[in-house]
């Protein structure tokens, strides 16, 4: 995170679907309302709904649903991390997974802006893979990397493991290129990673609100849809106030530590490779678990600098150390659950009901009673 740009007390604060783009279902726009009221209680600010260019009245903190581009915010008076519950990057392929990992060749296919010395800063935070914008490239790295075992392919822009596939074979790998739209491989890329088994998926991130910085660990949890494929269903975090080095200053299990050590490392190269770049909100998924060869492997996935599957038990977290100064640490949970099972008593509450696009969802955060009461 960057330097101040100067809290909004008293302003208007505003949710902010961007059409066109993801996150646009009946679910994630409520919960996207419901973050940003909540947002706006913490600031002592107003909140307006959802953002509409012709009000006269000027938002002065914005919830997006995805994280903008330099010039967008810029022209929104978006200037630092205080404007904004998300972030802003120079070139929009920045925000996806496709900088994880470097391109199979010098010479190979790249979007405008690339900075190929990333993939040697964070190579020792990410899990062995390629990024490519090209069938060739794609191929040549799906080669590489299977001659050690299963591939995992990613398109750029997915999120949750939706359109992800793992390959063992050429063969396979040539079917699922196939299938896959040209422009959107040309224009946004793909990711090749070795896969893991028995893979725990840690969620290593910090938001900031305001004078309010804190950073967290978590894990995330697995349920089934209304389909019966397997889909995110929430995370349970630890929060404690400061940075990423006041959580490394607490007791951590050696996989955690490693996780945060992963996530602060690959968070430092990206703002240092990207310059401009900055966030309120940031979030990496680091993978542990299994790898060719039966090695024990760790590795950050992929960045969030927006509003998350996360954010509902950042908020609870955010809330209870606003109202309570002395603690030091918060335990929050949010879940994401399919079907017609009720939120519990006294949780928070993000969505309950039907979306056309996934089903009956309740989404909802709530603080655990065993948060540090020094």
């Amino acid at each position: 995170m960057t330097a101040h740009s100067g809290a909004a007390v008293g302003g208007c604060v505003v949710s902010w679907t961007i059409e066109g783009r993801q996150f646009g279902t009946d679910h994630e726009r409520a919960t996207r309302a419901e973050v940003s009221r909540r947002l706006a209680a913490l600031k002592h600010c107003t909140f307006m709904g959802e953002y509409d260019p012709s009000d006269p009245r000027a938002a002065t903190y914005f919830v997006p649903s995805d994280t903008l581009h330099l010039d967008t915010a810029a022209a929104l008076g978006i200037r630092g991390p205080d404007d904004l519950f998300g972030g802003v990057v120079p070139h929009l392929f920045v925000a996806t997974k496709v900088i994880s990992h470097p391109l199979v060749r010098p010479d190979a296919e790249r979007p405008r802006g690339w900075v190929a010395r990333l993939a040697e800063a964070i190579g020792p935070a990410t899990l062995e893979g390629f990024s490519a914008f090209s069938r060739a490239d794609a191929e040549e790295a799906g080669r590489r990397l299977l001659a050690h075992g299963a591939v995992r392919l990613k398109p750029a822009r997915s999120a949750g493991g939706k359109g992800q596939c793992v390959v063992d074979d050429a063969e396979a790998l040539a079917r699922w290129l196939d299938a896959l739209d040209p422009d959107e491989l040309s224009g946004h890329g793909i990711v090749l990673e070795e896969n893991l088994r028995d893979t725990i998926v840690h969620s290593i991130g910090q938001v900031r609100v305001d004078d309010l910085l804190a950073s967290y660990h978590g894990v995330q949890r697995e349920t089934r849809s209304n389909r019966g494929h397997p889909i995110y269903g929430g995370t349970d975090l630890h929060m404690v106030r400061g940075g990423f080095d006041a959580l490394l200053a607490g007791p951590l299990a050696p996989g955690v530590r490693r996780a945060v050590e992963q996530a602060s490392a690959y968070h430092d190269a990206v703002i240092d490779c990207y310059p401009g770049m900055f966030a309120s909100r940031i979030n990496y998924d680091v993978a542990q678990g299994i790898g060719p060869g039966g090695r024990a492997l760790s590795g950050v996935l992929e960045q969030s600098w927006r509003i998350g599957g996360a954010t509902g038990a950042e908020i609870a977290a955010l809330e209870a150390l606003r109202e309570r100064p002395q603690c030091g640490a918060v335990n929050a949970s949010c879940v994401e659950a399919y079907g017609g099972a009720a939120p519990p008593p006294g949780a928070t509450v993000y969505f309950h009901g039907h979306d056309p696009d996934v089903g009956p969802i309740a989404k909802y955060a709530f603080i655990h009673p065993d948060a540090d009461p020094d």
